[in-house]
This record gives C-alpha cells, structure tokens and sequence, in this order.
C-alpha cells in the first residue's frame, strides 16, 4: 500500500484554504500549512503511527493529530466536512484556479455571483472584475492565465503522483501466478512531465487471473470496460488506468507499441514499410506473407529495422531516429551516474529535516558528495543570519567524510533579487563551497528585466548554479517571461550551470529548454531541491527529464567525480 502522507497533506491544505475563505484566524491558517508540510514529508507513513508519534511530528499539535487519526480511522474529519458546507462548491471550485486564492475566491462569489470557471471568463470579458477591491487589469491578465494552466493540465497528473500508482500496480500484478513480465508504458515510460492515463502491460498465456486482481486492487473506484485483453478502472483519485495482457511471444513489440509516441511509431512503422515489414502491437511481420519476424524484445524489433534500440526518453519524433541510423544516440546520462546532489535544505530554513539527518540519507543513497543549500537572508521569511550560517558551516565541516567517506559541501541557495543582485558581499560569498542563485519574487518584472536579472546573476563569479531557472510550477504557475536564449549564452559564456530541478512539481529546467541551452554548450546540475529526506529520491525525475533532453553524463556537473566538479567551481570564481 501507498504512504497515506499526500493524501493527509492534501486534507489539511484543504483545511487551511477553507478556514481562510471563511475569514479564519490566520495564525489557524499558518498553523494547518505547516502540519500539512511536514507532514507531507515525513519520511514515515503516518497511518501506521499512533497518537503520540504524529504528535511528534514538527508542526502537528494535539487538535491537528486528533483530525488526522480521525481521517485515518474513518476517511472523512466531522469539523472538515462542516466548514466545506459552509462555503459555497462554486467558491471552491475556483480556488482549484492557480493565481486565484481563497479570499479572492471569496469576493467574487460574493459581490458577482461568479460560482464556475465558465462564469468567470465571462466576467473577464464583460471587464466586470474591475470594479472590485483589490482588482484591476494586472490581476485580471493573472487570473486568466491561472484559467489557462487549469485548462491545459485538464486530467493530467504529475509525473511523480502516476509513477507511485504504476509501480504499486505494476508491484501487486508481478504477483499474481503465470505473470512471465509487467511493466508501465506510455507517456509514463518515457517520462512526460504530466501524465493523462497509466497504462500497464502483462505477459502471461491467462488474462483472466490478472483481470480479476486488476479489478479488486485498493483505491479503484469503478471499471470502466472490462474485456479479455483490455480492461480500464478510475481509482478514487479519477485516474484512468489501462491493463493489457499480451501473449509472452509478443511481449517486446507490445511494449514497443503501448510507449510511445505515436510519432515516433509512425517513424518506425515507416521504415518496416520501406522494408516490406509490417509491424504491429503482436510483431513485425513480412507484408506480403504475414510470417512473424520477431516480436519479443524491443531490441529485436529495432535491430531488424536497422535500428539500435532507442530509450523511451527519447521517442519524441525530435530526430532520435535519423540519429540512430547515424550512430549518433547519445549515450545518455543514468541515475547510477549521479555522484551528488547540490540543492537541497534543512530545517534551518525551510526544510523539515535536520542537517545529520539529510547527510546520513544522502550517504545511504551511495552518493560520493552532497551539498547543503539553505536559504540566504533576502528570503526574510527564512530569518537566516551570518552567525546561523556560519555555525551550520562548522557543524558541515565535522560531518564532511564521517557518512560513507560522503564529502559534504558548504553552499547556500541565493535569492536573486529584482536587480539581479545577490544575498551577501563577495567576501562572505568566497567562503561557500558553491551558490546555487534562484529567482523567487517579482516575477511578473519585463522581459527584459527578468532578462537582465538572470544575466547578472550569471555575471557574478560566485553563483555556480542557477536554480529552478523559469520558476514554473507545473499546473499552477507559468515560468518567467525572460530571454532564455540570452539566459543560455550568458551561462555559457560565464560557466554557469543550469539546474533542472528534479521536484515533480517544477521539473525545472524542461526537456525543450534543455534542448535549447545544450546547444549553447551550457552545463547542468540535476538536483532535487530536497526539502525532507523524502524528496531525494526525486533525483529518478531529474534523470528522467535530463534524458528527454539528451544529455550524457559530461553535461551534468553532479555526475563528475568531485575533483572535475571543484575545477568547475573555482573556474566559475576566476581562480
């Protein structure tokens, strides 16, 4: 069974935008945010603890705990339920608008009578919104690209939230007697940012075995179709997700057919055409006698089409197959070749878990080195201070090599200001084992301020990284409308690295951007930004979205022994 963590988080969030819609206390607020946090990366599974361990949790007093068992024994909090009848299903209907908060939210229902995303865009168009307090053309502008995130991402779901289903799937249905194979396919495989569907494939001679276990797994809500090769279920989370068992012997080219991309088989079933081939899900057969050529391995289908087999990562349509028939597949980087990670936090700052905590499970991860990042000052929420951070360097320096022979670096996540200063004089700065700089305010500036911003925060030798470069969050905030081509020589230019933050939430920089910036000879850093113990395993998403950039292991900075990685350093400070 899954962690119960989200879905308690996800409550308690709730929670937190309904007290506030109803004009609640905002300490309550501040209080339910927080105990949804921690508890959402607490490396343990709350519903296995008991009263006193989820009071132990930071942040979870004896009211919020009481709520959460309350959820865990029966599925629902009484107090919960009633503060969602008292605000209107319309109101909450457009909190699910990113940009839109719960007093906003609020306002409109009340003094327009807007209860749906449909009446709202004809608020905007009538310009209705303008009247109201605390609105006006800018907020508008923000409200509707709020309406156009909602829109785009329709039924989709993280990558992480849909990997987590598939493998608990793919986990149970490994079990199941006659199973000779089961893997996920489709946009999952290859590592999309978002996902639509789940589908998972079965090798077996029987179907009938996994169709019955398939149907009576936990969290199914309902069948939508149930067949002898295909059925189709919606877990409690609306989720759709496809079955398909295939005879063994066809195993590879289903696999082959289920991942993807439709334009990349369109691809390949063009070349077994050129061949006098027919390739289907069941095989690739000769045209005209229909005798089977090969059908049980992915690599045999691609080798008969001359062919080496393409990762999944890959199979876009954005010229993997004319690179194949060159020789020229990149050798692509692999999370094995991860020797670090150079982004992360602890609870100094914002993160939930201490410094010895966060380097004893990076250790455990076989990492060769790790970086702390937290916070510099310009993040006032942070409250950090010089003293702070130079007793965290001290206490960083006695745990350096104690984990696993782990060296432990020294850094600091830089606020990169409207200006594109930086936290910090140069003399404080030269101390830091490495700066990741990041952009988190003032993110509607021009484009060409956003622009200059990030130039000079690239411009200045002690930032190593730019971190979450577009400051997107999938679903919920746009990136920066900056020059990213001006982004991309600067760095190249200075030798800094790019971040593609591995958080499912970000995946920041994008397979595209990377693409972009990979031909401007710009270098990456593939980090979790790891706020919890929990998150660093994030580290597979990064890889992921790395891959569908075609990057190899010498244009990720994280993946070189620490010696090369300290000459990049140094190089980027001019010394």
């Amino acid at each position: 069974m899954a962690r119960r963590n989200a879905e308690v988080e996800a409550l308690l969030q709730e929670y937190a935008d309904l007290v506030a819609i109803t004009g609640g206390d905002a300490f309550k607020v501040r209080a339910y945010e927080k105990a949804a946090r921690a508890i959402g990366g607490h490396p343990a599974d709350v519903s296995g603890l008991d009263a006193k361990a989820l009071r132990d949790i930071p942040n979870v007093g004896k009211s919020i705990a009481e709520k959460v068992e309350e959820y865990l024994r029966t599925g629902h909090v009484s107090e919960i339920e009633e503060t969602r009848t008292a605000v209107p299903a319309g109101v909450r209907e457009l909190i699910a608008i990113p940009t839109l908060g719960p007093k906003k939210a609020l306002v409109l229902y009340e003094e327009l009578g807007v209860s749906s995303v449909t009446q709202l865009l004809q608020a905007l168009d009538d310009r209705r919104l303008r009247d109201l307090k605390g609105f006006g053309e800018k907020t508008e502008a923000n409200i509707r690209h709020g309406i156009e995130l909602l829109q785009k991402a329709g039924d989709r779901i993280l990558l992480g939230a849909a990997m987590d289903t598939a493998e608990q799937i793919v986990a149970e249905l490994s079990q199941v007697e006659g199973c000779e194979g089961c893997a996920f396919a489709g946009s999952l495989r290859r590592m999309r940012e978002t996902i639509g569907d789940i589908d998972i494939l079965v090798a077996a001679e029987r179907s009938a075995p996994f169709m019955e276990a398939f149907r009576e797994l936990p969290d199914i809500a309902e069948t939508i179709v149930s067949g002898h090769k295909k059925t189709s279920v919606r877990n409690t989370k609306g989720l759709q997700i496809d079955l398909r068992v295939l005879p063994p012997s066809a195993w590879g080219a289903g696999l082959l057919y289920f991942t993807g991309s439709k334009a990349h088989n369109i691809r390949i079933r063009e070349i077994a055409v050129h061949r006098k081939y027919k390739l289907s899900e069941y095989g690739l057969f000769h045209a005209k006698s229909g005798r089977k050529i090969t059908s049980a391995t992915e690599e045999g289908i691609y080798e008969r089409l001359g062919l080496p087999w393409i990762p999944p990562t890959l199979r876009e349509d954005r010229g993997e197959i004319a690179a194949a028939l060159r020789g020229e597949l990149p050798e692509l980087l692999e999370e094995n070749d991860i020797r670090g990670d150079l982004h992360t936090h602890t609870d100094l700052t914002d993160g939930l878990a201490s410094l010895e905590d966060m380097v004893t499970a990076a250790a455990r991860r076989g990492y060769a080195y790790y970086a702390v990042t937290d916070h510099a000052p310009d993040l006032y929420m942070q409250r950090m201070t010089d003293a702070k951070m130079l007793a965290q360097r001290k206490r960083v320096r006695e745990l350096d090599g104690k984990h696993r022979r782990m060296r432990v670096l020294h850094g600091t996540e830089l606020n990169i200001g409207p200006d594109g200063e930086v936290d910090w004089p140069d003399e404080f700065l030269a101390d830091f084992d490495l700066c990741v700089a990041s952009v988190h305010s003032h993110f509607n500036q021009s484009r060409d301020e956003l622009t200059r911003r990030l130039v000079r925060a690239c411009e200045n030798p002690y930032v190593a990284v730019i971190g979450h470069p577009t400051t997107r969050l999938i679903g919920k905030r746009p990136g920066i409308d900056a020059d990213f081509d001006a982004v991309f020589e600067a760095c190249a230019r200075t030798g800094t690295a790019l971040e593609i933050n591995a958080h499912p939430e970000r995946l920041d920089l994008g397979d595209e951007d990377i693409l972009r910036a990979k031909r401007y000879g710009v270098k990456f850093a593939v980090n979790t930004d790891a706020h919890a113990t929990t998150h660093l395993p994030y580290m597979r998403y990064g890889v992921g979205t790395a891959q569908r950039g075609w990057l190899t292991k010498d244009d990720v900075i994280n993946a070189w022994p620490l010696q090369r990685l300290r000459r990049f350093l140094r190089a980027g400070r001019g010394s």
